[in-house]
């Protein structure tokens, strides 16, 4: 049977998917019929996975036990579905009486028989051709939601889009972001007292974040929040401006204009059934350096902070800044998990969070007071514990302006989310560690452009003009003279880890790099990985992190796997597909491929494709070609700024966005012309440039990436592809994809 477009409905697979529905106990006949009722209920339908997190509480977990400790070496693909695109998959799937619905990248979505694979429909989004370049990080997708009815996803242009879950028509959709906006949708939506939220991303591109709220029937806009401030003394009139004047103002300093902002809520949103709000966890400022976002000064609320709102109203409850002054991307975005933990002998509804700055917080939801805290990971530099308050405290040597040096850590989390086990009270999630060192540097002057990575400190393989690195040399050695770096019993590792967030303690922790987590009663934690395009599924023992088995797949898995059962028969399932690597490549770079949906079961009898078979070679530029080191210089000026977050530091990637150098584009100037310049192939993603570059301009990139692959081929011998591309002409370039 071929696919079904949006709203072409195939009645008897549909009555199918119902019959198999009707016989799980007290399930329904109408697809997505979940309410609010329903949703508190989820822990009584362990059959299903209701709302992303599994629960309002988003823990994670499954209560089902059918794979355990014991059988789980006997788990098998059932069966897997293959998307229409090769970009990153991040998405957690919502499952509802047999039907599981899943966004992809570019913002799609598939509902899909949970028992057989089978595709009932999908809708496309069609996104506005030049809005794939507003991501900084792949356009990803991270979920949908499910309510009466409805599915709900965000797009990468800035829509809210409600679809029929029977059918997938549109029944309504809503622009969240002004049609010019250089901001974006990747996060999932959450539906809490008929109101459906979302927040956006772009915390690297410039521009104040916000969350907003619509009627979930209609899609009627019902209140909007800013979470950084306007102009001084100029209202937005919505229901923020309030506590932005009296609150949040007074926290920033130094002239307000059109870009400075941040705090783009693109992950963690949570909503309380018990207290009727919304938390939400937002990101990083912008600028990153507070030198140039506000006068070297000031805690910048709402940036790097927990917020809570109120469900109906959109108003202002508590906040607690994670990271006052935030500007070491240390964003905190990743998801939030409610419970009520015994915190000094006192049983207490909190929030528990763990974003990337490596400090995990416990903070009383009911007040937005902290309960308690402590470091996650080791040697956090710009941590200096908490006042007696319970806000925190920031070192003062670790900021930073354009004369002196920060002290700084590497991210010690990222987005992908973690589960709670309420039987073992534990949380189980990934983390990085690494000793501190000296850091960035703020460049002395700020020119903003809409597109491209000028986050206003040299990241991205972009390099100082040799005046400036003069300065950032003196203003490191300043600094290391000022608080040496010394040898550091931090050793620099990856681990999962199993957190007692009562004790603030870890429990244990196993080596290796992973993504998002699901925790089960079967006693096992299931988490993917990605060894470039390619991955592993593998699941380890709840109660000490030994890992029990493992599943190579074809695709790197960074989401967290979500659990159900049909017909008596638990499943894992867990999308995959590698996000583009802003670094990666190197001797096992592979093709493209697709990614896809893949469902396991006990004894389950499918079979997954073959890995991909490796990169075309890189290409080498004509001997006769020769520029100059400014020539060079200026072009990796301009790459870094508009090409690097897609295309990989130094044109380094993994080949999920194509590695330029080789790329057949990248030899073939005109051909380079109609892609970068006349915008070839702006429906695959790749836009036309022309507003930011010149010809000569576009021209010096391609230079600059010649160059690279120059580099590459005289690096020590790697393992040989097959055969790269050949120069293409004008015409065969705007029918290829770059």
């Amino acid at each position: 049977m071929k696919p079904w477009k949006a709203g072409l409905a195939c009645v008897g697979a549909l009555a199918m998917i119902v019959a198999g529905a009707t016989a799980l106990a007290g399930a329904p006949t109408k697809f997505g019929d979940i309410d609010d009722a329903r949703i508190r209920n989820a822990d009584k339908e362990p059959q299903n996975w209701l709302v992303n997190g599994g629960n309002q509480k988003s823990w994670r977990y499954s209560q089902l036990d059918q794979i355990n400790v014991a059988n789980v070496k006997d788990l098998k693909p059932a069966w897997s579905l293959e998307f229409d695109t090769y970009r990153g998959q991040e998405a957690t799937p919502i499952v509802v009486d047999g039907v599981a619905y899943v966004s992809t990248a570019w913002s799609n979505v598939y509902a899909v028989n949970a028992k057989t694979g089978e595709q009932l429909w999908k809708w496309e989004a069609n996104n506005a051709p030049d809005s794939g370049a507003n991501p900084c990080c792949d356009v990803v997708n991270r979920g949908v939601a499910v309510y009466k009815g409805k599915v709900f996803v965000g797009t990468i242009d800035g829509r809210l889009v409600a679809l029929d879950a029977r059918t997938g028509k549109v029944a309504w959709s809503a622009q969240t972001l002004p049609k010019d906006s250089f901001l974006s949708i990747t996060g999932a939506p959450r539906v809490g007292d008929g109101v459906v939220v979302i927040g956006n991303s772009g915390g690297d591109v410039g521009g104040r974040g916000f969350v907003s709220g619509y009627n979930a029937d209609t899609g009627r806009k019902l209140w909007k929040f800013f979470l950084t401030p306007g102009a001084p003394g100029v209202k937005d009139n919505e229901v923020s401006d309030e506590i932005m004047e009296k609150v949040v103002q007074p926290t920033w300093f130094g002239p307000h204009n059109e870009y400075r902002g941040g705090a783009t809520v693109w992950g963690g949103i949570a909503f309380d059934e018990e207290l009727h709000q919304f938390y939400f966890a937002t990101g990083n400022g912008f600028p990153w350096t507070r030198f140039l976002r506000s006068a070297g000064k000031g805690d910048n609320l709402f940036l790097a902070s927990v917020v809570a709102l109120d469900s109906k109203t959109g108003r202002y409850k508590w906040h607690y800044q994670e990271t006052p002054g935030e500007e070491w991307d240390y964003s905190a975005t990743a998801d939030l998990t409610l419970a009520e933990l015994p915190i000094k002998g006192k049983m207490t509804k909190v929030v528990m969070h763990a974003p990337k700055s490596g400090v995990f917080f416990v903070i009383d939801r009911t007040t937005g007071k902290l309960a308690q805290g402590a470091e996650l990971v080791p040697d956090r530099a710009w941590f200096g514990g908490f006042n007696p308050d319970g806000t925190v405290i920031v070192n003062d040597a670790a900021h930073f302006d354009d004369k002196t040096a920060g002290r700084s850590n590497g991210f010690a989390r990222n987005w992908n989310p973690m589960s709670y086990n309420p039987n073992t009270k534990l949380l189980y999630l990934q983390a990085s560690q690494a000793p501190a060192g000296v850091g960035s540097v703020s460049k002395p002057t700020f020119v903003w452009r809409k597109q491209g990575q000028n986050i206003g400190t040299y990241v991205f393989g972009e390099v100082a003009p040799e005046a400036e690195q003069k300065i950032q040399a003196e203003a490191r050695a300043r600094a290391q003279a000022l608080m040496p770096v010394k040898a550091s019993p931090t050793p620099r590792r990856s681990y999962l880890m199993a957190w007692d967030p009562v004790k603030m303690a870890p429990v244990w922790q196993t080596d290796g790099n992973g993504g998002g987590t699901l925790s089960t009663a079967g006693g096992l934690i299931f988490q993917g990985t990605g060894r470039n395009v390619m991955g592993v599924l593998n699941a380890f023992r709840a109660d000490t992190g030994q890992k029990i088995w493992s599943y190579n797949t074809p695709n790197a898995i960074s989401t967290g796997p979500v659990s159900y059962m049909i017909d008596g028969e638990q499943y894992i399932l867990v999308p995959m597909g590698a996000s583009l690597g802003i670094m990666g490549g190197g001797a096992d770079t592979r093709a493209r491929q697709n990614g896809r949906l893949v469902a396991f079961k006990l004894n389950g009898r499918a079979t997954l494709p073959a890995d991909p078979p490796m990169a075309g070679r890189i290409l080498a530029p004509p001997a006769s070609d020769t520029w100059t080191d400014a020539h060079l210089f200026e072009g990796s000026q301009l790459y870094a700024l508009y090409c690097s977050h897609c295309h990989g530091v130094s044109a380094n990637n993994n080949n999920v966005v194509p590695d330029l150098k080789r790329s057949p584009y990248m030899n073939n100037a005109d051909a380079w012309k109609t892609v970068v310049i006349d915008g070839a192939l702006t429906n695959t993603g790749m836009i036309s440039w022309s507003k930011y570059l010149t010809q000569a301009q576009a021209e010096t990139i391609r230079h600059f990436v010649q160059s690279q692959a120059r580099k590459a081929l005289a690096a020590p011998a790697r393992p040989a592809g097959p055969p790269g591309g050949q120069s293409l002409t004008p015409t065969e370039a705007a029918t290829q994809g770059l």
